[in-house]
């Protein structure tokens, strides 16, 4: 049976092209739950077959992830959290989510729009405490663009070498995942140290 869903979800990205990609990704990154790895992995093994290019499909990917998480964030703040979390659950949306990412958000600021691009259940709602901060918009879409396309480019490759094989790309993905997880940390983990040292430099 999951053989016969990865066949749909390749014909139906196969059928509907570019616009495919960027409206999963869209739905990805926006308010409804929906995996990346759906999207990305199938255009990354139709690249291999020449059926579409590689560079096009990433692109296609990073955008329908900035315009899904512009849609978030314009949400949040037209909404409110309130209004937000009362919605929140038709769509598997709970309010222990939305602490997680506003956790998250407080904890390492304008950059986790970056790096929570990267990160599992993160990845999705992250835009949502950058919306209700009214993070500046350039700088969200600079850093969700950033981490839209790493996440992106890693799952199209994934596809491209290892698209056949389901029990390959899900232990790679799983491999992807981790590596992302470190990546993570090591970027925050600088990020804090340089705000710590302006500060420094700005107090003397």
């Amino acid at each position: 049976m999951l053989s016969d869903i990865v066949n749909f979800i390749v014909e139906l990205v196969a059928d509907m092209g570019y616009v495919g990609i960027a409206l999963m990704m869209f739905l990805e990154s926006s308010f409804f739950p929906f995996p990346s790895e759906v999207a990305m992995i199938p255009a990354g093994y139709l690249a291999s077959k020449g059926e579409m290019n590689i560079c096009a499909a990433i692109a296609c990917g990073v955008l329908g992830s900035l315009l899904g998480s512009l849609f978030n964030y314009y949400l949040a703040i037209t909404l409110g959290r309130k209004a937000i979390l009362r919605w929140g659950h038709y769509v598997f949306f709970t309010e222990e989510t939305m602490q997680k990412v506003e956790r998250y958000f407080k904890a390492h600021g304008h950059i986790s729009t970056f790096s929570g691009r990267l990160i599992p259940v993160v990845r999705q709602y992250i835009s949502l405490p950058a919306g209700l901060a009214r993070m500046n918009v350039f700088l969200f879409a600079l850093f969700t663009s950033a981490g839209a396309t790493i996440w992106s480019t890693v799952l199209v490759f994934l596809g491209y070498f290892i698209g056949e094989n389901q029990e390959m790309i899900e232990r790679y993905l799983y491999v992807a995942i981790i590596a992302a997880l470190i990546f993570v940390i090591f970027i925050a983990t600088v990020y804090v140290i340089f705000q710590k040292r302006r500060k420094k430099s700005v107090e003397r």
